[in-house]
């Protein structure tokens, strides 16, 4: 397993990043993270981005259909605090396209990830189905985590909340440009920010050989819905055991996350704090980065402190 040399494919967007940022509330450095290429197994290699940084590993997971650019507006937030990297997962974005996409396997594939990276010990936050990797990782992986946090994902969540977005991507085969695409998501939901509803579809867009624009991910394969949710239903009975702490992030306006179901989650693990963050639906780190830097810098920050404090020797 090796971590391939950086290569760029796509231009940095440095300017609409920081645009949007600041606009958001968001200060930090914009300047494009180390692109890496990561051999995890025989013919399968996936890309993460690595924002530098000197302090606690973070890894961080994204959601079905989005590619690690979910996590832009976050990292610009908090990489002067934490080394962050954002994985695309195996057949999203530019990783390998693959015959096994099971919640085990995705969790496999961070574990090895961290391995090629060097790191034996880290943070790892995942939204959505991203969160479900994460939550396995975890739970098969206990001496590499050193907190779990779970996006606006947890038993009990509504699968229908999501049939709208699953709906729009799962319709459109190609298009003639990216803008033909932010047109048709601003009709679907005309009070969306244009300029970011505009960054998200150039980070999950590629351009084919043909001249149209296609998904970055494997539309080869329907994704085996019945298996993540009945994989995600079984945490339930499996987070007992998980010691390390534990965080709870809810989107506000989410039609597919329950806020009873996700406070009833967190209260199921030995440390575990729930946080409902306003103004965000499901992808809570495009709709409201700032509130979620905030909650996750304070966890994290929360998490040192404890760890630090349980590992001073005694004074007598």
């Amino acid at each position: 397993m090796t971590a391939a040399k950086q290569r760029v494919d796509d231009p940095w967007l440095a300017d609409e990043l920081r645009a949007i940022t600041r606009r958001l509330g968001i200060n930090g450095d914009v300047s494009a993270p180390r692109m890496l290429w990561l051999d995890v197994a025989e013919g399968v290699r996936l890309r993460a981005l690595d924002w530098g940084g000197g302090g606690a590993p973070v890894l961080l997971l994204h959601g079905g259909a989005l590619t690690a650019q979910t996590w832009d507006y976050v990292c610009v937030g908090l990489r002067s605090e934490f080394r962050l990297i954002a994985l695309d997962m195996r057949g999203h974005g530019e990783s390998s396209r693959s015959d096994d996409y099971s919640i085990g396997r995705l969790a496999a594939d961070a574990a090895l990830a961290a391995a090629v990276l060097g790191i034996s010990r880290l943070h790892v936050v995942g939204m959505s189905l991203g969160g479900v990797a994460a939550a396995e990782l975890a739970l098969t992986t206990r001496g590499l985590v050193k907190s779990l946090a779970m996006v606006d994902v947890a038993p009990g969540v509504e699968f229908e909340g999501t049939a709208r977005m699953r709906g729009f991507i799962n319709g459109m085969i190609s298009a003639p440009s990216v803008e033909a695409v932010v047109d048709a998501a601003m009709r679907m939901s005309p009070s969306s920010d244009r300029e970011r509803v505009a960054y998200r579809m150039r980070a999950l867009l590629r351009r084919r050989s043909d001249g149209e624009w296609e998904w970055r991910r494997d539309s080869r394969r329907m994704v085996d819905y019945p298996h993540v949710l009945s994989h995600l239903e079984g945490l339930a009975d499996r987070v007992g055991a998980f010691c390390a702490p534990f965080l709870m992030v809810r989107g506000g306006r989410s039609r597919s996350m329950p806020a009873p179901a996700a406070t009833a989650f967190a209260g199921r693990f030995r440390n575990g704090r729930f946080a409902e963050i306003f103004d965000a639906g499901h992808n809570v780190q495009e709709d409201n980065p700032a509130a979620l830097v905030r909650e996750l810098r304070t966890f994290w920050n929360d998490v040192t402190e404890i760890q630090r404090t349980q590992t001073e020797p005694t004074k007598w």
